[in-house]
């Protein structure tokens, strides 16, 4: 654990993809970053197909850790309809699991907060799916709805914390998934899950999903970063997060 007040150090990944057959360099890389960062927080896609048993080579990595790893599940952690039974295993190893909730701890003398969502589809400006047509699509819309409102609850129950993150699998911003076709962008995030990170504030918004994104956005005045491993080519990144009473400054990024 990094111990400088005043300074909560993230490490941020996304789409780690799990699996037995990358338990060796899944194990390394957490025993490695626990030295240099105060607290991990990890932006879905924890598993290749979204079997348990990929799970627990995640949950073997973090069990004992001494640092807090939150995180979300993304749409491979879905994919076998076994998402609850992941949550389970992730959670049985002291994992920080966020689904449409938010938590806090304390760091270096501040309180983090973290609201986390996996989000989900709807395009962006130029390409968005309306909420009209047949009932199917609407319930899709319904989907983000949700997501969304989760988000803009977690920011009121965290007003009070010194700092506050918001953790996704879908992007909220199309600047971090330029890079992808243009076709798919409708399924890769959607501006709705901005809209309340833009009226209740945030300090950093991390999220994955977007394999060939970009990694710097904004949403307003507010850094929003795409920390994809594919997108970052580490394991992890590194922010390190400046804060105070009713003062907050995201630092300079590195990778681990």
């Amino acid at each position: 654990m990094c111990n400088i007040a005043g300074v909560i150090r993230i490490a941020a990944a996304g789409d780690v993809h799990a699996s037995e057959a990358t338990r060796e360099r899944v194990e390394r890389a957490f025993a490695q970053v626990e030295s240099e960062s105060d607290v991990i927080l990890l932006a879905g896609d924890l598993t290749t197909t979204g079997e348990p048993e990929q799970a627990r080579v995640l949950a073997d990595a973090c069990r004992g850790l001494s640092i807090p790893v939150f995180a979300v599940l993304g749409n491979h952690d879905c994919h076998a309809g076994r998402g609850a039974d992941i949550q389970t295993v992730l959670e049985e190893a002291g994992m920080l699991m966020l689904d449409r909730s938010w938590k806090t701890c304390e760091i270096a003398g501040l309180e983090l907060g973290v609201v986390g969502a996996k989000g989900f589809v709807g395009g962006f400006p130029g390409s968005v799916l309306p909420d009209f047509g047949e009932p199917l699509l609407r319930r899709v819309y319904e989907e983000t709805t949700l997501e969304a409102e989760a988000i803009g609850r977690g920011l009121q129950e965290i007003v009070h914390c010194d700092l506050r993150v918001v953790l996704l699998h879908y992007a909220p911003v199309e600047a971090t998934i330029a890079g992808e076709p243009e076709g798919i962008h409708l399924l890769l995030g959607s501006d709705r899950l901005a809209t309340p990170i833009a009226e209740y504030g945030a300090d950093l918004v991390l999220h994955g999903h977007a394999h060939a994104g970009s990694f710097r956005g904004r949403i307003g005045q507010i850094p929003v970063y795409n920390v994809a491993v594919h997108v970052t080519g580490r394991d992890f990144w590194i922010f390190d997060l400046e804060g105070a009473r009713g003062r907050s400054e995201v630092g300079v990024e590195r990778p681990a």
